[in-house]
């Protein structure tokens, strides 16, 4: 963990050139007062600054950034990134030019570098987080995308009268297909084989 000590007149001045050096806001930090100042005998002799230490915080949004600063930084893909940590998730948004390397095909690059997240971010932790990882919005898209061509095969399964056999698929993906059908009295969903060629099949109820 990063931590670093300052000295200055006051305690306030030296939290804030180490929250300086450190890069970071008070609310990311632990403060540490070592000394106190003290202004001696009378005020005049043996002037002694204040003294801190000061650490950064290991927070689950710390780890995630920290991580995927070190990866961003190897690729030379400079990119701007926000971070929100509510109800034990991550919400990581990442954009910026030529971003979409990260995507890859059918979003499968963002969900091995989504799963590498989650690893580091968890890692020896014993409150888990469950990281969500998007580039340029492409998750949204995708999943509208999804929802379409899910009430869309919905109607062939229903109007043929058979199976409809979908692609294989991430757990996420499917999550997103099996949740748009869901309720329905007219067709149902399921999943089979093995990760991951793992696919959904829309069945027609007889």
């Amino acid at each position: 963990m990063e931590e670093i000590e300052k000295t200055a007149k006051t305690v306030d001045e030296a939290v804030s050139l180490a929250l300086a050096q450190l890069g970071i806001s008070r609310e990311e930090a632990e403060i540490e007062v070592l000394e106190e100042p003290s202004r001696g005998f009378l005020g005049i002799l043996g002037t002694r600054p204040a003294r801190v230490r000061v650490r950064v915080k290991d927070t689950p949004s710390r780890r995630a950034r920290e991580l995927l600063d070190r990866l961003l930084e190897a690729m030379h893909l400079p990119v701007e990134m926000s971070i929100e940590e509510k109800q034990n998730s991550l919400y990581i948004a990442i954009a910026g030019k030529d971003v979409g390397i990260l995507i890859g095909r059918r979003g499968e690059t963002l969900d091995a570098l989504q799963y590498l997240v989650n690893l580091y971010v968890n890692k020896n932790q014993t409150q888990r987080y469950r990281v969500i990882l998007d580039v340029e919005g492409y998750r949204r898209r995708r999943e509208e995308t999804l929802q379409r061509l899910a009430l869309k095969l919905a109607e062939k399964a229903k109007q043929r009268g058979r199976n409809v056999v979908l692609e294989p698929m991430s757990s996420h993906e499917r999550r997103i297909i099996h949740t748009a059908l869901q309720g329905r009295d007219d067709i149902y969903t399921y999943s089979e084989g093995e990760e991951p060629y793992r696919k959904i099949i829309i069945s027609p109820r007889k």
